[in-house]
């Protein structure tokens, strides 16, 4: 991400109230352009947009980026991101930023207003926010264009309700870890279950609870202010536990801006919200009240600045930059943040100072005070950690110590079944997570990264466990049906419903698919399995592990299949959820890998008619008969040929295709797509793979379905594409002599039934005459046929019947 002037750019603020489906709209704007980032508020929120995404177009295609987590494949085209987090060095055609208004806040603030000022895609930007930001936007940037949308349902107030009389579907909001447990039990005792949802937990935690509360399990959630960064949850009532909150200062009162962002969280789409609060809170002001349901509120004076042009000349430039007054009177200095007090306090340490003057180690130490305070201890604490790293780095070695790293992570990876105790742990682990992503820390064969995560797994399914134990009567589980019995498993199915989470589990399989006498995998090694773990046959089923845990299904069209979740036992609703995205999200990396040959960087030098051309490749697995596409082809230039011909197109007599997606792996995929959409079981697809030709039995492969897979359904045989360019280039080529004899090896080298070439022929337009030869029939056969220069094949054709056909069946 590149600074552009304003005026080269497209800035959009899409701003209005919760459930306006402003990050839905932003991500589909986003897909529209090659290239994209979205910056988002929270690590929970950001790896709900990646799932979403990923569903959709496959992993292989986003990247996701925290401070704790990052997932980057090779080339990816949009970049999911913490606000914080986000790479500023990305050049990308799309930028969005997610809840703007944040730049008011007094802590992160001033990184949103650093985007809201520099952040800049290559053809267009979106900010995306409350309305409460509107003048201060319009005067910082000038140029934006400001769109608003109603939201879609009502929000409406309630009065204040017990415990005793909370309506299902409630999410009721307190402020403290220690209030969220005490109303959780509550619930537990009069309703028989509620999911927790606090900033701290884990990414995987935060999951296994909203599936419980998702799918049914139990109607009630408890929550801080988390739930109020546009997490998508089915909430039909907000209750407010408390009205006043900790911000890391002081207790203060809720302001009305903070109550409309999470009470705005009741409703979802078209449904009706409404909130209220709990008692023996009596009621909101009518002005309170009116300004929630209305939707309006006091605009922002100022957003909160600090200088971003910092000078790592010395500590004590470094801290004079930092300090550094707002250049417009639209901002205004923050307090020093966490980074900034770190490091005040490391800067007083007389062996880091000494080392900052002699090395110049400024910006390593700037680098190293941005390492958050997960654990939120004592500070000393976390300075003394901060003061540990750094003497390292700027050590000799320049490295992290392997031992000392042990050492650490080890005091963390101890079983506990406490809460509090786990939650703590997965603080701590955040933080070797966080440095695990500095790879230039790090000795070069220490899987830091790897360890860390693991540890934060297993951390969270324990933490998981211990919720459940504690906030849900284990009554509600045992009446549900049990879990089929397998003797082979080592553990035993736990009584819970979201067991499953954490348990071995036992995947169906079908006949002609192997399948081990052992437990599978567990859904978690499932969905966080890579891409190259899973495997597709023709018939659409996917595997892991050998074991089938999914099939296709026809979808909207041939690029989009639905995918069907094949396991046993039944996981449960939210577990299910987890793994459909994730197959999901195989079967569109699947797509994107085989049609990547058509979504190169030519693809934008194309002028529309060549555009037009590879949508209906892409329409067509790769391959397109020409009749469908002359339109097209009649407007391409010498340069749009050039350039589809970059991308290994082949201009043949009755078809353009890409022979690079003829090979047996693309093949496959091809054949799996077409025959789950067009429904057809007549086939023996798995012929298709390693054949120029088969039989078409009745005919049962239209021409949609053999165009499809890579074939062209001729009289009573199914070609693949490329040996029937060869077959007619070589058939008109000999008809321009008039009679010709056919090879008697013909049939052998398209793989066919000698029986099958006279019907063969004859579709192709040629007749037998009495002598025992072929001619082609007036006006019709590939001898008459004169194609243009739109259509003229790129491969000579031979003289007569007699000219050596290419060997079709190497591989492309």
């Amino acid at each position: 991400m590149v600074e552009h002037s304003d005026d080269a750019v497209g800035i959009t603020a899409l701003l209005g109230p919760t459930n306006t489906g402003k990050t839905h709209r932003a991500l589909e704007r986003m897909l529209e352009h090659s290239t994209g980032m979205i910056g988002l508020p929270l690590r929970l929120l950001a790896r709900e947009v990646y799932d979403r995404l990923t569903a959709r177009i496959g992993e292989r295609s986003v990247a996701l980026i925290t401070g704790e987590e990052k997932r980057v494949p090779p080339n990816p085209r949009y970049w999911v991101c913490t606000v914080e987090a986000m790479p500023l060095d990305l050049t990308v055609d799309f930028v969005a930023i997610d809840e703007i208004q944040l730049s008011t806040h007094p802590e992160r603030g001033h990184v949103f207003t650093s985007r809201l000022l520099h952040a800049r895609g290559r053809k267009e930007t979106w900010f995306l926010g409350s309305e409460t930001i509107e003048l201060l936007l319009l005067r910082l940037v000038p140029t934006a264009k400001i769109r608003k949308h109603p939201r879609l349902s009502k929000l409406r107030y309630i009065e204040p309700v017990t415990i005793n009389s909370l309506p299902k579907r409630s999410a009721v909001v307190a402020f403290s870890a220690p209030r969220v447990y005490e109303i959780g039990e509550r619930i537990r005792r009069k309703h028989g279950g509620a999911a927790l949802v606090l900033g701290a937990l884990s990414p995987r935690t935060r999951n296994a609870q909203v599936a419980l509360y998702q799918s049914g399990e139990v109607d009630y959630l408890v929550a801080t202010d988390a739930i109020g960064m546009g997490l998508n949850l089915d909430i039909s009532h907000v209750i407010f536990a408390d009205l006043a909150k900790f911000d890391g200062r002081e207790s203060r009162p809720l302001e009305v801006t903070e109550l409309a962002q999470i009470a705005g969280r009741a409703g979802r789409y078209l449904n009706d919200g409404k909130f209220g609060l709990l008692s023996p809170h009596t009621a909101l002001s009518p002005q309170v009240i009116q300004a929630l349901e209305q939707h309006r509120f006091p605009r922002e004076r100022r957003l909160s600045y600090r200088n971003t042009q910092l000078d790592l000349s010395s500590v004590d430039a470094l801290m004079a930059s930092l300090s550094a007054p707002p250049p417009r009177q639209e901002l205004r200095s923050i307090l020093p943040a966490e980074d900034h007090l770190t490091l005040t306090a490391l800067s007083q340490k007389p062996r880091i100072l000494q080392l900052t003057r002699e090395r110049g180690n400024t910006a390593l130490l700037w680098e190293i005070c941005q390492i958050p305070d997960y654990r939120q201890l004592l500070f000393e604490l976390h300075v003394r950690l901060l003061e540990e790293i750094f003497l390292q780095l700027a050590g000799p070695v320049g490295l992290l110590d392997a031992t000392w790293i042990d050492e650490q992570v080890s005091r963390i990876d101890q079983p506990s079944a406490e809460i509090e105790t786990l939650m703590a742990k997965i603080a701590a682990i955040r933080t070797w997570n966080y440095i695990a992503q500095r790879k230039a820390w790090l000795p070069a064969n220490l899987s830091l990264g790897h360890r860390a995560r693991d540890i934060e797994d297993r951390l969270s399914d324990a933490l998981h466990d211990a919720l459940l134990a504690r906030f849900v009567e284990q009554r509600r589980a045992l009446s549900l049906p049990p879990a089929r019995h397998n003797p082979s498993s080592k553990s035993n199915i736990k009584a819970h419903p979201f067991a499953a989470l954490m348990q071995l589990r036992a995947l169906s399989a079908v006949p002609d698919i192997d399948e081990p006498d052992r437990v599978g995998a567990s859904i978690d090694e499932l969905v966080d399995a890579e891409h190259d773990k899973f495997a597709l046959d023709v018939a659409g089923r996917i595997t892991f592990r050998q074991r089938l845990v999914g099939q296709l299904t026809a979808g909207v069209d041939l690029l989009h299949p639905e995918v069907k979740v094949r396991l046993l036992p039944d996981p449960g609703k939210g577990a299910l959820a987890r793994v459909q995205r994730r197959l999901t999200a195989f079967s569109r990396d699947c797509i994107t890998q085989l049609l990547l040959p058509l979504r190169g960087r030519n693809h934008d030098e194309l002028c529309p008619a060549g555009r037009g051309l590879v949508y209906q490749l892409e329409k067509g697995l790769g391959t397109v008969p020409i009749e469908h596409c002359q339109e097209q082809l009649a407007d391409l230039t010498a340069r749009d040929r050039q350039l589809l011909a970059s991308m290994g197109l082949r201009f043949g007599t009755t078809h353009l295709y890409l022979r690079r997606l003829l090979t047996r792996e693309c093949l496959l995929q091809r054949v799996a797509l077409a025959s789950v959409y067009f429904q057809n079981t007549t086939l023996a697809f798995e012929q298709l793979l390693d054949k120029k030709s088969i039989t078409n039995a009745n005919h049962s492969a239209s021409m949609n379905l053999s165009v499809a897979m890579g074939f062209v359904a001729q009289g009573p045989v199914l070609i693949r594409v490329d040996a029937h360019d060869r077959l007619c280039n070589e058939l008109s080529g000999c008809a321009r002599h008039g009679e010709f004899t056919v090879p008697r090896d013909l049939a052998q080298r398209l793989e066919c039934d000698e029986l099958c070439i006279d019907e063969l022929l004859v579709s192709l337009g040629y007749a037998r005459r009495k002598s025992g030869k072929y001619a082609a029939k007036t006006g019709h056969g590939h001898a008459r046929r004169r194609p243009g220069p739109s259509i003229r094949p790129t491969e000579p054709q031979p003289e007569c019947c007699h000219s050596p056909v290419e060997d079709s069946a190497s591989e492309p």
